[in-house]
């Protein structure tokens, strides 16, 4: 039986493995929370790896506090760069699979059709250089790693901006949010059930790939879509990036091409508004 190794396992993307495991008993799934798996502590790292000894890593464990990287720069890059670099060094050394997930902010935001994974890296965060720096000693270390940049995640799990909008929108009667940074969400669940499926599938084809809902939309019109859904009645202003500061700059076009991950492995990708409407029911 092939063991898989969660990290993260407390996050949105762990909490939606987690839902999904049961119903693949062929796999020994370990769902390692940071104190299992300690992404900031690299020789306990190296140690816990060896103890779990795992067939497939998925490595949903990052540091995605992205304004507070910029004052913790050290800690980002340590959690998104070198614990990547060793986890990869294991895999490789240890003939074990890796899916690694990473994130649209390794892009600048200029260009102004969808991305696709052969296009040119620039971050303009300390979190987006230290998930680029991961993504670069990953496939240093273990070019047989597999790698899925994706975007705006949500899920019924942990902290993120459906939920906080939920709050909000019962909380307020107006609220601003910003309408030009363009991209598309990711429902944990389907990026969940697209990892198993690559493992299920019988071809491991390493390198880069997209994964995220279908449709380009803004913040703005991500939350009235939220708005609408929830059968909320809060007006929903959108506003400038310019008028809503943050201290880590966000890329304004980050759209992902998902083609390569669809031809590779025949994934189906649901409609952001179709995998919203599943996170509410």
């Amino acid at each position: 039986m092939k063991k898989i190794l969660v990290t993260g396992s407390t996050g949105q993307l762990g909490s939606e493995l987690s839902v999904l495991a049961p119903s693949y008993p062929q796999y020994e799934w370990v769902f390692a929370d940071r104190t299992q798996i300690t992404l900031d502590n690299l020789e306990m790292l190296q140690s816990q790896l060896e103890t779990i000894c795992p067939d497939i890593i998925f490595n949903c464990g990052a540091y995605t506090a992205v304004d507070r990287a910029e004052s913790e720069k050290d800690l980002a890059f340590r959690v998104n760069h070198l614990a990547i670099e060793l986890i990869a060094r294991f895999t490789g050394e240890n003939k074990a699979k890796l899916i690694h997930i990473s994130t649209d902010y390794v892009f600048d935001g200029s260009s102004s059709i969808a991305l696709d994974e052969e296009a040119e890296t620039n971050p303009i965060n300390v979190y987006g250089e230290s998930k680029l720096a991961g993504e670069i000693a990953c496939l240093k270390e273990n070019p047989k790693s597999l790698i899925i940049r994706t975007s705006w995640v949500y899920s019924k799990f942990g902290n993120n901006f459906v939920k906080t909008m939920q709050r909000l929108m019962q909380e307020r009667d107006e609220i601003n949010v910003v309408n030009d940074q363009i991209g598309s969400p990711t429902y944990a669940a389907d990026l969940a059930k697209a990892m198993i499926d690559i493992i299920e599938s019988s071809k491991w084809i390493p390198g880069i790939y997209n994964y995220s809902n279908e449709g380009e939309i803004s913040w703005h019109e991500f939350a009235l879509g939220i708005n609408e859904l929830g059968g909320y009645n809060c007006k929903i202003s959108g506003i400038p990036s310019s008028d809503y500061p943050t201290p880590a700059k966000r890329p304004s076009y980050s759209l992902l091409n998902k083609k390569k991950i669809k031809t590779v492995y025949n994934l189906e990708v649901p409609n952001y508004k179709d995998s919203l409407r599943k996170m509410f029911a």
